[in-house]
């Protein structure tokens, strides 16, 4: 009995350690399951970053209308002067401009 426990020992230890590297490999934290979440979490943050890249391009474009150095746009000057003294009346249609 005590000889059958030994030759039985490292084959049992061995089938447990497969089973529990396959079990993390299929089910595990970053097993193959998690790995479809983890590439539709990326794709979502890619669309994410693809919105915070075009509103950091307009933000930019927006500082460089009133850089000091090259002399600020007027129109952009009046429109940021009219919002922070609230003196644009309600009729009054601002015109975008295209850039």
């Amino acid at each position: 009995m005590n000889t059958l426990l030994r030759r039985a020992g490292l084959p049992a230890a061995v089938l447990i350690a497969v089973g529990f590297f396959g079990y993390n490999a299929v089910l595990g934290p970053t097993g193959i399951v998690a790995a479809k979440e983890f590439r539709a979490e990326l794709a979502q943050k890619n669309i994410e970053y693809a919105a915070l890249a075009k509103k950091r391009v307009e933000i930019k474009n927006r500082v460089d209308l009133l850089d000091p150095k090259r002399g600020a746009d007027p129109d952009m000057v009046d429109e940021l002067v009219r919002k922070q003294l609230n003196v644009a009346r309600p009729d009054e249609v601002i015109v975008p401009l295209d850039q």
